[in-house]
């Protein structure tokens, strides 16, 4: 950006050079002053006060029209660079203050996408927002609320239920009705629908969490609202790796019916009879977020969820 330095007393403003470029501009001082909604002789006084501060003459007065010295002249093309450097720069900054900029880490359980809301909301926020870097991370729960906590993170879509940590609220966006997924082979792998007790015997095949967290926690409840205590190999490091262990007969698991958008060979996703357990789908964000940025993104969330908020 160009400096003009003062050389006698006086604040040199920007206001100064907009009314300098609109008088050059409008080559007459009844039209500038009308544009800048100011009045005429306010304008005159304003010239005279702006070549006192700058210490040269910037109109060439000998004449009836509007015409500039070689000084005028000059200020008019620096005035013209200043102007337009801080409207940018005052623009940018309230886009900043809108969150229409900036950077947003965002973390994901894989399961995620399988339900086609987190493209979905993704790809909302972009066309909104293209302007905002995305950083997406597929990340275990647990470690997506730690870094939320700490900052690492600015927002998660988790897999409910799970330890909240203090500062981090969570909202479910979506609520899916569990499936059975069993391997081909299966005596009942082409039934249309299936009662869980009937399976009681049978090993179920969980993530690696804790029995009162997430997944884990869902075979639980919907294997005891059947009438009994399943029987567990939480060994499965995401819903992709399960699908794959149930194909080759080590268990069989009950998961998202999204998840039957993965076509893997060997498998069947039947439907469960009467079963009232769901997985939930929930996005999590610190409480307060200082970041416009940021906190654009949770309201659009907010507006695109499946749910009432």
């Amino acid at each position: 950006m160009s400096t003009i330095h003062t050389t006698r007393a006086g604040s040199f403003e920007l206001r100064h050079l907009r009314y300098f470029v609109a008088l050059v501009e409008e080559h007459n001082f009844e039209r500038a002053a009308a544009r800048l909604g100011i009045a005429q002789p306010g304008l005159s006084q304003q010239i005279i006060n702006l070549e006192s501060i700058v210490g040269v003459p910037l109109l060439d007065r000998s004449r009836r029209s509007v015409r500039l010295t070689a000084s005028g002249q000059l200020l008019f093309e620096e005035a013209k660079k200043v102007l337009a450097q801080a409207d940018a720069t005052l623009a940018a900054l309230k886009r900043v203050g809108r969150g229409e900029t900036g950077r947003i880490s965002i973390g994901y359980v894989a399961s995620a996408a399988h339900c086609g809301v987190l493209i979905a909301t993704i790809n909302g926020f972009r066309q909104a927002y293209p302007d905002v870097e995305l950083q997406l991370v597929e990340m275990e729960m647990l470690q997506q609320l730690t870094e939320l906590a700490d900052g690492t993170l600015d927002f998660s879509y988790i897999r409910p239920p799970a330890p909240i940590p203090s500062g981090i609220t969570t909202s479910v966006i979506l609520r899916e009705p569990l499936v059975v997924a069993l391997p081909d082979t299966h005596p009942l792998a082409s039934s249309t629908n299936i009662d869980l007790i009937g399976l009681s015997k049978h090993t179920f095949i969980a993530p690696r969490q804790s029995p009162d967290v997430g997944f884990h926690r869902n075979t639980i409840l919907a294997c005891n609202e059947a009438g009994f205590q399943p029987v567990i190999n939480p060994n499965g490091r995401d819903f992709l790796t399960i699908a794959s262990m149930v194909a080759v007969g080590l268990g069989i698991a009950l998961v998202p019916k999204s998840l039957d958008c993965l076509h893997l060979p060997g498998i069947r996703y039947i439907p469960i009879i009467d079963n009232k357990t769901t997985s939930e789908l929930a996005v999590a964000h610190r409480k307060t977020e200082a970041s416009p940025t940021v906190r654009a993104f949770i309201l659009h969330n907010r507006a695109v969820s499946s749910l009432p908020v």
